[in-house]
């Protein structure tokens, strides 16, 4: 069942820079999906670490925005950047530990990196476009002021 808000997101045109961002964060994600797998079960194995530790750790947290982004959701784009900076850390750690990954590091980093650029600007310019904006803290205030002095 569809709510009348899922309705008014498939109803409003996205702009050719939004659906650029969007194309750049679900290559990126993709990407990621696929290369994390294929690295760490098949190309380099990783020796002392059991193969659910290693789904826990490192594919279980690509799995977690997955139905937001299917379902087209900024707010999932928005928070999956949390997720996504767990993928820059190891990234950028193999870099200096593990230079004879390097190829597999590298696309890492470019898929993080497609994944965090698209995500970053695809919630902003879809937000945008529905007319959804974070509340400022400001009004935030005011109104709980408001609030508590009307209680008074």
């Amino acid at each position: 069942m569809t709510s009348p808000s899922d309705i008014s997101i498939k109803q409003t045109p996205k702009k050719p820079i939004t659906l650029k961002f969007q194309r750049t964060a679900i290559i990126g994600y993709i990407g990621l999906l696929i290369l994390m797998p294929l690295w760490l079960f098949f190309i380099a194995p990783r020796e002392g670490h059991s193969n659910g530790f290693m789904f826990v750790v490192y594919i279980l947290p690509l799995l977690l925005p997955l139905k937001g982004i299917i379902q087209d959701k900024p707010y999932t784009y928005a928070w999956a950047n949390f997720i996504v900076m767990f993928y820059f850390i190891h990234g950028f750690t193999l870099l200096w530990v593990a230079t004879d990954e390097l190829v597999w590091v590298l696309l890492e980093l470019l898929f993080a990196s497609m994944m965090f650029i698209g995500c970053t600007y695809y919630a902003r310019h879809r937000g945008q476009e529905l007319g959804l904006k974070i509340r400022k803290l400001k009004e935030e205030l005011a109104e709980e002021k408001a609030a508590h002095e009307h209680n008074k």
